[in-house]
């Protein structure tokens, strides 16, 4: 069961409120390249993101937005720190959400005046906590009761200002401190959770890390909106929220790629053979379920759920569908057989 939450609207994507759990990610661009930053986008559209966070460090960067909100294909997020005036100047420049730290932009009359501003633009704002920065003045506790403190003050602070177009996420490098950090607040406040693991790392550990993190904070139903934090491309980040999705059953996008681990029995290129569907299937939008089976203990009977799959064997292999025998084919036209198998289930 998934945790209630509040719906708000980022531009015309609905987070909370039970609507999908809603993949995004962030630019790596120099923001004040527009036309890099447009690129990017695009090709974050491309994969299946949904919403787009973009760095606004400073003057030019905000001058920059104007453009990439026009040209974008996706909502934008303005990443807001320490300046008020940047993200009066995001507001101005049309961006659909801010990601704010009330307790690093200053005065209260700065908070109020960009809360002001977000309301009048129908605007939500993520308060966003990091175990890294938070304040000195946090009361004692551990790292998760800290982070929580710290969020629920800077909720309540723009609850008093008659806010509540509010997103939260409290992201730590650490695993189990992340995990505490959401199960603390979620009962504690009706708004959308924003799920990530910061800081997560390259590829392979970064992908693991915030599998096990996210991965179990969605399977207690908490989350309504995920990032994964990668050293490397964005478009790689969003690939990876799609699998951890996908693998807990929550989103369907584009085609899961099934094969067995190889071992003594296997007796072809099997590696190869995966390595190739798989770059096929990543221009693939259906939801289809494709097996490369090493050998008949790992055939149609352990993939008889698959869509299509192959069982190779010693020079021939056994096509298949929904575990139902199609074929026998030749080793050196695996690939070509399943591909087109494959072809016809994508079709419209």
């Amino acid at each position: 069961m998934r945790r209630e939450s509040k719906p708000i609207r980022i531009g015309p994507v609905t987070v909370g409120g039970g609507a999908p759990i809603v993949v995004q990610s962030m630019t790596k661009t120099d923001t004040r390249d527009a036309a890099a930053t447009v690129r990017q986008l695009h090709a974050l559209a491309g994969v299946g993101c949904e919403l787009a966070r973009l760095a606004v460090p400073d003057t030019e960067a905000a001058q920059a937005l104007p453009r990439i909100k026009k040209e974008s294909p996706l909502p934008l997020i303005a990443d807001i720190h320490f300046d008020h005036r940047l993200a009066l100047a995001s507001l101005g420049a049309g961006v659909d959400g801010l990601r704010l730290n009330p307790g690093n932009i200053g005065a209260p009359e700065r908070v109020a005046a960009v809360v002001r501003a977000a309301r009048e633009r129908a605007v939500p704002i993520r308060v966003g906590v990091n175990a890294g920065s938070l304040p000195q003045d946090a009361r004692r506790g551990s790292v998760a009761e800290r982070m929580v403190a710290a969020a629920l003050a800077q909720v309540r602070q723009l609850e008093a200002l008659d806010f509540d177009l509010i997103k939260v996420s409290l992201k730590a490098f650490d695993v189990p401190t992340t995990v505490a950090a959401y199960t603390g607040i979620a009962p504690l406040i009706p708004y959308p959770l924003h799920l990530g693991i910061t800081e997560s790392g390259l590829a392979r550990a970064g992908t693991v890390r915030s599998a096990v993190g996210l991965g179990v904070l969605l399977f207690l139903g908490i989350g309504d909106t995920v990032r994964v934090s990668l050293t490397g491309p964005p478009e790689e980040e969003v690939a990876v929220a799609y699998e951890i999705l996908k693998s807990l059953n929550l989103r369907q996008r584009g085609a899961t790629l099934v094969s067995c681990p190889t071992c003594g029995r296997i007796e072809t290129d099997l590696e190869s053979l995966a390595r190739a569907v798989e770059a096929h299937l990543q221009k693939i939008d259906k939801p289809l379920k494709v097996a490369v089976m090493g050998c008949v203990v790992n055939g149609p009977g352990e993939a008889a759920d698959a869509d299509v799959g192959i069982a190779c064997g010693k020079g021939r292999g056994v096509l298949f569908r929904g575990g139902v025998k199609l074929r026998t084919v030749e080793e050196q036209d695996y690939l070509s057989a399943l591909l087109a198998e494959i072809e016809k289930l994508a079709a419209p």
